[in-house]
């Protein structure tokens, strides 16, 4: 079911075009854009949905490697404990630049699991897990470095990862979160978080003593839907609303909240990582798929962040998820000039950065070290969004009118 074709074919007042003619809005792919962008003349008012550098948060070596940095440049301006809000990914090394400083590592912590992922593949494609050192041998003889090669897909690199080893299960299985944000522009950083979203199961009982059993330990629904248990119908995915209620009604609301608000570190730090190295083209805009593991903890994990998530529907449930998604994320980019540019929410969308926090209480002013600023992000709770969007709409013809 291609929910993206679906969804920009029935929005009133667009037209599908050829590959020669005009053209307004593009939803490309990251080839086009590498092939394109620099040729491509745009006027004022055209979109397309990329970054053209995106790869700095969303290639899996790149991503560590400014969130590093910026844990750094955190530490030496604010202090160790602003720092620590950085610490949600797992100890990580780029494969075969820094195998040295990884041996180091391996050694110091002897008969743990580490997972190995090559950088730029998605899908579960090339993951494995290891305990030896022997395993990676392969890729300790290929010196070259990958620096001059951010726009190839050089499958030689991987990322050498400590595997998470106590996850958050359900069910005795083993998820990951699929969480989207929106990021509009990154000077200034303005980004918005959608409600929807859901859990991705493995169809089989987690234990670590199987580690060459991909369908315990990845979750992708690429790799689960290939397993003898998956059911097409039913799938292997909970929507969010459930996920957060199941654990509401385990460990209370306040614990959950708590969650919630550090997944929300994550999407912001993540961004913030990246804010000077990103290209922030007026034309650009990009949907990022969050994967997040969460730990016994309750302490979530960044896995990586996906240029082009899936909008492949796996069931009736997830089309409608997922067009749903694409409408509001097409609200918000606004090629129509309805909005006014102050909305705190679009349809399911939620404001949750503007060049700052966002609040939920309207005039609050920034006291986002105090404890009672409560950011406006709202994941896993209610989507009305069908109302909210006949409100805005709604009000904003009233306001056209009253101002004509």
């Amino acid at each position: 079911m291609n929910t993206l074709m679906d969804v920009l074919r029935h929005r009133p007042g667009w037209v599908e075009v050829k590959d020669e003619g005009e053209w307004d809005f593009y939803w490309c792919d990251v080839s086009w854009l590498r092939e394109n962008f620099d040729h491509t003349y745009m006027e004022e008012h055209v979109r397309i949905s990329h970054f053209r550098n995106h790869y700095e948060l969303t290639r899996k070596n790149y991503m560590v490697k400014n969130l590093k940095r910026f844990r750094k440049q955190l530490e030496r301006e604010e202090g160790k404990l602003e720092a620590a809000k950085c610490d949600f990914f797992p100890k990580t090394f780029e494969m075969p630049c820094e195998y040295h400083l990884f041996v180091e590592e391996f050694r110091k912590n002897p008969g743990i699991t580490w997972i190995m992922k090559p950088v730029a593949r998605s899908q579960g494609k090339g993951i494995f897990l290891f305990r030896r050192l022997k395993d990676i041998m392969d890729w300790r003889k290929d010196t070259r470095s990958s620096d001059d090669q951010k726009d190839d897909i050089p499958v030689e690199n991987y990322v050498a990862q400590r595997y998470i080893e106590n996850p958050y299960l359900i069910g005795g299985r083993k998820f990951d979160l699929r969480v989207y944000v929106l990021v509009m522009s990154y000077i200034p950083l303005r980004a918005w978080l959608y409600r929807d979203g859901f859990a991705r199961f493995s169809n089989t009982r987690f234990t670590l003593n199987s580690i060459d059993d991909q369908y315990v330990h990845l979750t992708n629904v690429a790799v689960q839907k290939t397993s003898p248990d998956y059911h097409p119908k039913k799938g292997c995915k909970w929507m969010l609303q459930r996920f957060r209620q199941y654990l509401a009604s385990k460990h209370g609301p306040e614990v959950v909240e708590t969650l919630f608000r550090d997944m929300d570190n994550i999407f912001v730090k993540s961004l913030q990582s990246v804010q000077k190295v990103i290209i922030s083209d007026k034309h650009c805009f990009e949907l990022y798929g969050y994967d997040i593991l969460i730990d016994q903890d309750l302490k979530p994990w960044l896995l990586e962040v996906n240029a082009s998530p899936s909008l492949t529907a796996s069931s009736q449930e997830d089309y409608e998820l997922k067009t749903c998604l694409l409408e509001d994320t097409l609200h918000v980019v606004d090629m129509e000039g309805r909005l006014t540019g102050r909305e705190k929410r679009v349809g399911g969308f939620d404001l949750m950065w503007n060049d700052g926090p966002v609040s939920r209480e309207e005039g609050v002013p920034d006291l986002s070290g105090m404890g009672n600023f409560v950011t406006n992000t709202h994941l896993g709770c209610v989507n009305d969004r069908k109302k909210q969007l006949r409100q805005l709409f709604y009000s904003l013809q009233v306001q056209k009118k009253a101002s004509s």
